[in-house]
Parts: C-alpha cells; sequence; structure tokens
C-alpha cells in the first residue's frame, strides 16, 4: 500500500494514496466541519464548510481535496473561520429558522455547526424564498424552507436506493430540489423509505406524523388500544435518551409503552415467527410442486412497493405473506377479539416501525379483513421517543419489564428480522428442521449475515442444496433483479430489504449525525445488537414458539391453510406507468 506523508496544522500524518484531506485529518484527530458530506452517499464539496488551506490560492474543500506528498494543510486560519462563518450565515439568511418547533431541534448539524462556529446575527438576513409544504406522501413530508440544498437526499436517493424521484431545478438562488415537473411527492414513484429523511443535515424531510392519532385513541374509552414494536426499535430507541448506539432496551421498550396507557403490549416478534411458519411453508410449497422461483420475501414494504413500480414483472416471485405487523393486526382483530370477546371495530392497532414506508403499507386496501385495516396507526422509533418525552416518562430509569402474554412472545429467528440476512436466516433454522426431520443444533448461517450489498450461497440440508441470495438497499436489489433477467443466476429463496442494511437503519430509526457516522456505522453496531438478543434467548427457532404453535392448534389449523391465506397473506398492485 502506497502511503502519503503530509502535515496537518502541524501534526505530521502518513495515510493511504488517494485519501481526502477530510479523511487524513480525522485519522490525526482533527476535526474538520462538514454539512454536504455523508460518508459513503454524499461527497460533493457544495457546502464549503470544510474548507482548509493547503496552500494554493484559494481554499479547499477537504471532502474532496485528495492528500499529496509533502502537503501542508491548515485547518484552523482566522481567514478559514470567517469563510466558514460567512458560508453559514448566507445559508442561514435563507433558512426557516424556527429552530424551537422543529422536528429536528437538537439533532440539526446546522444547529449544531452554527452554535460551533459562534454564529450568533445573521448579516445577510434578506429576501426569503417560500415554498409550499408537500404533505402528499403518505409517509414523508417535505419542507423546502428549511433546505440548504446539501443534495444529501439526492445522493441517497439515486445513489444508494437507485430510485431518483427528487433532484435539483432551477439556478443560482432560484434552485431548488423538486420532483420532476413540479409533481408531488405523493404522486411520483417514491417507495417511502425514508432514507433521504436519515440523510437530511436539517428538518427539510421528516416523517408524517401520525402522533396525535395515537394519543387520541388511548385517550378514547370505547377503544381497547393494542401496541406492537419491532424486532429493530429495541435496538435504536435508547439513543433517542442519550444511550450508546447499539443498547438492547426492550425491557425499557415495555415499561414506557405500558406508561403510556396502551391496553396491550404485544410484540412483533410473535408475527415474524409466524410470518417463518407461513413464508417457509409456501417456500417447501413452491420447490416441491413447481411454484414460481425464486420466491422473494415479503417483509419490507418499500421493496414491495418497488417491484410494483419498477419490477412489475417479479410480483409472481414475491412470497404472498403479510407483513409481520399486519400479521399481528389481522391476528389480534381476529383470533384475539374471538378469545377475549371484543368486537374488533372496538380495537386500534399501533405499530411503532423502524420504517416510513410501514405508514403507507398500513393504508393499503390489500391489507384488511371484513372492512377494518389490519394495522390503524403507524409510528416511527423517532415518533415514538417524542411520545416517550411528551408523557415525562424517565425513560433511563425505567425498570426492564416483558411483553403481555399470548401474543408477545417471540423467538431469537424474529429478533433477527431486523437485520439484512435475518429474515432469510429465521427461515432456514425452520426449514432445515423440517427437511431434515429433526431438531438440528447448527442453527447459524452466517454466510446470509453481514452488510455487504448482495450475498449469495448455497445451503445443503437433507441432501438438497438451496441456493440463496440476501440484498440490502434496493439499489443492490436491482442488480440482483437484473442478474436473474439475464439468467446469471439460478436461486430458489431470496430475502430482499428496501434499506440499506435492513430494518435496524430504517428510514424511522434515530437519525445518526455525518460527523458520527464518519466512525460509526450504525448498521454494523445495530446489528450487533440485534443477534445479540438472539443468543441471549432460549427458543431460536420459529417453530419452536408455543404462543404460535398454540395458534395454529387452536384457531389456524396448520400453516397456508385456507384460513391462514385469508388472515395473513395478501396480493399486489401493478404502479407501472405503461
Amino acid at each position: 500500500m502506497d502511503l502519503v506523508s503530509l502535515t496537518i496544522d502541524g501534526i505530521a500524518v502518513q495515510v493511504p494514496a488517494g485519501t481526502t484531506v477530510l479523511e487524513a485529518a480525522r485519522s490525526a484527530g482533527i476535526q474538520i466541519p462538514t454539512l454536504c458530506y455523508l460518508k459513503d452517499v454524499n461527497q460533493i464539496g457544495a457546502c464549503r464548510m470544510c474548507l482548509v488551506d493547503t496552500g494554493a490560492r484559494a481554499l479547499a474543500a477537504a471532502c474532496v481535496m485528495p492528500v499529496s506528498e509533502g502537503m501542508k494543510v491548515k485547518t484552523n486560519t482566522p481567514a478559514i473561520r470567517e469563510a466558514r462563518k460567512v458560508n453559514m450565515e448566507l445559508l442561514l439568511s435563507n433558512h426557516d429558522r424556527k429552530c424551537l418547533t422543529c422536528v429536528r431541534s437538537k439533532n440539526c448539524e446546522l444547529q449544531t455547526l452554527a452554535e460551533e462556529l459562534g454564529v450568533r446575527d445573521v448579516r445577510f438576513d434578506g429576501y426569503k424564498t417560500v415554498h409550499e409544504i408537500d404533505n402528499s406522501s403518505l409517509s414523508i413530508v417535505r419542507d423546502n424552507n428549511k433546505c440548504i440544498q446539501c443534495r444529501r437526499c439526492i445522493a441517497a436517493c439515486l445513489g444508494v436506493q437507485r430510485i431518483g424521484v427528487i433532484g435539483t431545478v432551477g439556478r443560482g438562488f432560484g434552485t431548488s430540489i423538486e420532483c420532476a415537473f413540479d409533481q408531488k411527492l405523493g404522486d411520483v414513484g417514491c417507495i417511502n423509505c425514508g432514507q433521504c429523511i436519515t440523510a437530511c443535515p436539517v428538518g427539510a424531510l421528516r416523517e408524517k406524523d401520525n402522533t396525535q392519532e395515537v394519543w387520541d385513541a388511548i385517550a378514547d374509552p370505547n377503544k381497547f388500544v393494542v401496541v406492537q414494536p419491532a424486532p429493530a426499535v429495541r435496538v435504536a430507541l435508547g439513543e433517542e435518551f442519550g444511550m450508546e448506539m447499539g443498547t438492547r432496551v426492550t425491557g425499557k421498550l415495555a415499561a414506557a409503552l405500558r406508561r403510556m396507557g396502551f391496553d396491550k403490549i404485544f410484540d412483533t416478534n410473535y408475527a415474524a415467527d409466524l410470518t417463518i411458519m407461513e413464508e417457509g411453508t409456501e417456500l417447501l410449497g413452491r420447490i416441491q410442486n413447481g411454484g414460481v422461483l425464486p420466491m422473494i420475501t415479503s417483509c419490507s414494504p418499500g421493496w414491495i412497493k418497488y417491484v410494483e413500480t419498477y419490477y412489475p414483472e417479479f410480483i409472481p416471485n414475491l412470497s404472498s405473506c403479510k407483513s409481520p405487523h399486519e400479521m399481528l393486526g389481522a391476528v389480534v382483530k381476529s383470533y384475539y377479539a374471538e378469545k377475549n370477546n371484543i368486537d374488533p371495530k372496538n380495537i386500534y392497532v399501533v405499530s411503532v416501525m423502524p420504517c416510513t414506508a410501514k405508514k403507507f403499507e398500513a393504508k393499503r386496501p390489500e391489507l384488511s379483513n371484513n372492512g377494518l385495516a389490519d394495522v390503524d396507526a403507524v409510528i416511527t422509533t423517532r415518533e415514538l421517543a417524542r411520545m416517550i418525552k411528551e408523557a415525562g416518562i424517565d425513560f433511563v430509569s425505567l425498570p426492564d419489564e416483558e411483553f403481555d402474554p399470548m401474543l408477545g412472545e417471540g423467538t431469537g429467528a424474529a429478533v433477527i428480522f431486523g437485520a439484512t440476512g435475518g429474515v432469510m436466516e429465521a427461515a432456514l433454522r425452520t426449514v432445515a428442521d423440517i427437511l431434515e426431520g429433526k431438531d438440528l443444533d447448527a442453527i447459524e448461517y452466517t454466510a446470509v449475515r453481514g452488510i455487504e450489498g448482495v450475498k449469495e450461497a448455497a445451503v445443503t440440508v437433507a441432501g438438497q442444496e438451496i441456493k440463496i441470495a440476501v440484498a440490502n438497499g434496493t439499489g443492490n436489489a436491482e442488480k440482483l433483479l437484473e442478474k436473474i433477467k439475464a439468467g446469471e443466476a439460478d436461486y430458489a429463496f431470496i430475502e430482499i430489504m428496501g434499506c440499506p442494511g435492513g430494518c435496524v437503519t430504517g428510514g424511522g430509526q434515530p437519525i445518526v449525525p455525518a460527523r458520527v457516522r464518519q466512525v460509526k456505522d450504525p448498521r454494523v453496531v445495530r446489528a450487533k445488537a440485534i443477534y445479540e438478543e438472539d443468543a441471549a434467548l432460549k427458543l431460536r427457532k420459529s417453530h419452536k414458539n408455543p404462543s404460535i404453535q398454540k395458534l395454529y392448534d387452536e384457531y389456524l389449523g396448520q400453516p397456508n391453510s385456507h384460513k391462514a391465506h385469508e388472515l395473513l397473506h395478501t396480493t399486489y398492485v401493478d404502479r407501472s406507468k405503461k
């Protein structure tokens, strides 16, 4: 490896050739401010906050400037500080500075940097462009009055997810981030994944807030309000309360939900186990009976909408299973309602999800039974955190409590649904036992773990080779689907998650500032916590869950039965514009 020697603020540094000044400075413990930069997503040098002196005639953007042998870099001179401060004031001069009421207050990179740069006044306050807030999407709100045009949302949408429904329009002072032809976000091919939100450094993008309707339901004496949190929520929620990234807060989560006033606290993990029973049986049926292969998982609503919109020819390949939280909603309003003599019309199901696309999913007419939606409201991990704070609950000091029994019990296989490769591994744990006809001890399929964009493997079970693949993020899904279309792959089973890294870094999870993402990868840290939770549980296979066994014995009969299909399976819509 070729090394380059340079000095940064008088400190001798050696880094590999091709390293940027920004990265080199960080390796030396020197922090250079950034706004438009987002590691592995956006490196364009547009905001000019990372300006440094390299001895050239003009200051250079450290995020795109490669190091060179003998380079002498200064990051903290009066001229640099003044340039950064002027650039910040120019950004603020056309910014909606209602910080106290902004959803990103205290987690806004613009706000943080303005404070660090010592900006106490804006010398260039003048004409402001006023934009209409775009509320057309069921999941995402766009407020260009707060946009700083860093382009991080564009890079996430086009560069990472390969969707590209937003981009720059206009020139100069009239530039803005829009959908093509003045369309609204709800009218274009957005898949509702929310990766633009987690990339945004300010409050220009946020999830559609459903917290008030949840509070209203809790306060309604005629409603029986059930809440269910997804697996990924428990390894991220603590970050909203100052806890270390990847801290597992399962017990505190149950305790907080109980104190908020929900009537029952169930667990989406229960339905993840149920999903494996239905999906695994469906896979075996397709393999044994000549069904459509490869079968592709259907847990991720962003991925489902992506297929419906951009690759409708793969709709027959999708598992017909509803996603886990929709399954649990259906079970609550049927099996649970009957067992407890509750009118399903009075049951209100709230899902706490790491995902903004779940908001869109819950409104799909296909996900209902007897005229009742399976899930009535979806709130993100961030929204739940805001509700806990609003309720005055001291989350960090809460004791650990359990989820309510009956529909609140899950296995380790269910927990790992939150990480890319988790659904595949959970399915293999059950399918392997069924095909082998015995309880296997080897249950960890490490070949499908990790954050690589596309993972491929061949698993031999009962003498039968099953070719599998896992992809995370729709940009990687595109590569996989094109490979299948070209006849270059022959898989039986594919898992695809719409978000990079899977649900642990979904669009509704706590937002990690760019400077933290430079040194810590939330995909890795949160997934590690997911697998630790799995390893700590006594039951780690979905078909071993006694509550699931009881559901089939008392109500469904067997996986993929007629009743199971009525409640737990769905159909899809061709959304492509032909």
